[in-house]
């Protein structure tokens, strides 16, 4: 039955419809264990309160539960596919690791045109992505794959651009990739690890463009000399300064500069980190900064960085159709996305199944992150600039769905610095309770989750300070509200266990009334009449917490 037929769950007329909001907590987990947990010790109200008071569970945000390896840490762009996508998909690093370890690189059409470009031209092969086994962006499994592929292709010009992570690793961890590169180099017999660069630099997707123009000087301009240290030298002295691998300073180690008719292959799979490099680099009329020299190149990209570029890509997207976001506009209903600009991209283009246009009916609305060098130093971030922007969007009474995502948990978390994760937390929290309150006054229903764990963890056993996601679940919370009450549930609704992210968009088209499409494989978290707890839940908070 469409929603707007429904008066009791809200009415399709303008300025009338009870919203479904989906709040996601960005790297907002759940563990049971204070120490070291942002979340644990900052004191959180509202959400204890909610927690205690509605139906709520926990469900699995990593792993297999998200198309990803075993105990594979969960991500944004998988958590927010995940979602929109109601279904458990295959994601990019598997796709691309299944190839890897089955040595068949070579059968993929897009990399054997490039070999046989290369063999005929010549030229030098760069090979640029960050090196790591983080699994959210990239994996050196798959860099020390592409050498073996360089090598029997008969590509003996080769050149690495390893960038450095510390986010997704730990912050000193560079070294180890670093060896595992150069291994597989000298096995291989060709190529050379021509430069480091940490991630800050190269993978800016904020539009910090002097970051970006940090990272392209370094692979383009032929004037920047040679340091003739080793990468392990460079590493220990970054290290003796106080600067980690995310923020090591970009240096050349040997003269492998991207020049005229060269090959760049970029083998990052997530696109949002990829995308500004990938622009600066095959741009014709690229703007955002000068470029001081801007070499005729063929780039070729591991997955679709972003459409209309004059790019190959090596694995390109396996189409996904009805998601939710889909669903809610064939029905006829409107829906607005929000976000700050850290993760704008995750409820629009990811949430969308990597489509960049909005739907028919999809509004969409971003608020600019604070600028500034790293979001310790503003741990409030946008946070309540995105709620008035909401608050007012709910106000309006047109949408049926709002999907609203809080940055705070996780990009402070990143960052390791406790005290800030804790006032990051404290003001999701504050704001949470704030667009609560909005929500009731239309009657709607608030949907709270998140997409992976991040700040409940902030220090690894090894006592250094953990910026990395974490593996634990993640909770929901379902706030129902009188103009979207469940037919049949009264007041004993209860949300099963043993769920994941692809249950999501089950749980809210069945808030909306709407049909689950066959494709969505995901199961509603509400469970069955039959199947819940018969005592009434009496000690309802009102909607104003």
């Amino acid at each position: 039955m469409n929603v707007g037929k429904n008066t009791t769950n809200g009415s399709g007329r303008s300025g009338s419809v009870a919203p479904v909001v989906l709040t996601i907590l960005d790297g907002w987990g759940h563990r049971d264990a204070s120490e070291h947990n942002a979340i644990q010790q900052s004191g959180t109200p509202v959400m204890d309160a909610l927690w205690h008071a509605y139906p709520h569970t926990l469900i699995e945000a990593s792993g297999s539960h998200v198309g990803l390896p075993d105990q594979q840490m969960g991500n944004s762009e998988v958590g927010h596919l995940t979602i929109g996508a109601g279904r458990i998909i295959r994601q990019e690093l598997v796709r691309i690791s299944d190839t890897v370890r089955s040595n068949q690189l070579g059968d993929m059409p897009v990399l054997t045109s490039l070999a046989e470009r290369i063999q005929k031209r010549g030229g030098t092969l760069h090979l640029l992505g960050l090196c790591s086994d983080g699994g959210v962006h990239s994996h050196v499994d798959h860099l020390c794959g592409l050498i073996r592929w360089a090598a029997d292709s008969g590509i003996s010009d080769l050149a690495v651009h390893a960038i450095t992570d510390g986010r997704d690793t730990p912050t000193q961890s560079a070294p180890s990739y670093i060896s595992q590169v150069e291994a597989a180099l000298n096995q291989c017999g060709v190529g050379q690890l021509t430069s480091l660069c940490g991630r800050y630099w190269a993978m800016d997707r904020d539009q910090r463009w002097e970051r970006t123009q940090k990272a392209y000087n370094l692979y383009t301009d032929p004037a920047i000399a040679v340091d003739n240290r080793t990468p392990e030298q460079v590493l220990a002295a970054s290290y003796a300064e106080g600067i980690t691998d995310e923020f090591l300073e970009p240096v050349r180690l040997q003269n492998g500069v991207i020049k005229d008719g060269d090959s760049v292959l970029v083998f990052n799979f997530r696109p949002d980190r990829a995308r500004q490099i990938v622009q600066a680099l095959c741009l014709a009329d690229f703007e955002a900064f000068k470029r001081s020299h801007v070499p005729t190149l063929d780039v070729v990209t591991f997955t679709q960085v972003e459409q209309d570029l004059p790019v190959q890509v090596a694995f390109p997207p396996e189409p996904l159709d009805q998601l939710l976001g889909q669903v809610v506009a064939d029905a006829g209903l409107k829906q607005y996305r929000t976000a700050e600009t850290e993760k704008y991209p995750h409820v629009t283009y990811f949430m969308n199944g990597g489509i960049e246009q909005p739907l028919e009916g999809e509004e969409r609305h971003l608020v600019p992150s604070p600028r500034v060098a790293t979001y310790d130093l503003s741990p409030a971030m946008s946070a309540e600039q995105l709620t008035d922007s909401c608050i007012a969007a709910i106000g309006k009474a047109d949408y049926a769905l709002i999907v609203i995502n809080y940055a705070n948990p996780d990009m402070v978390g990143h960052t390791g610095v406790m005290d800030a994760a804790m006032e990051a937390i404290q003001t999701v929290d504050r704001c949470i309770g704030r667009l609560l309150d909005a929500v009731g006054r239309q009657g709607g229903t608030m949907l709270i989750t998140a997409d992976h764990g991040n700040a409940e963890l902030m220090q690894g056993p090894d006592g250094q300070a953990w910026t990395a996601h974490t593996t634990n679940p993640v909770p929901v919370i379902l706030i129902e509200g009188e103009r979207r009450k469940l037919p049949g549930h009264g007041n004993g609704i209860t949300l099963r266990e043993n769920g994941g992210l692809a249950d999501i968009a089950p749980t809210l088209l069945q808030i909306l009334d709407l049909p689950q499409p066959e494709a969505m494989t995901g199961v509603s978290l509400i469970a069955p009449i039959s199947n819940m707890d018969p005592t009434p839940m009496t000690a309802r908070l009102p909607l104003s917490v």
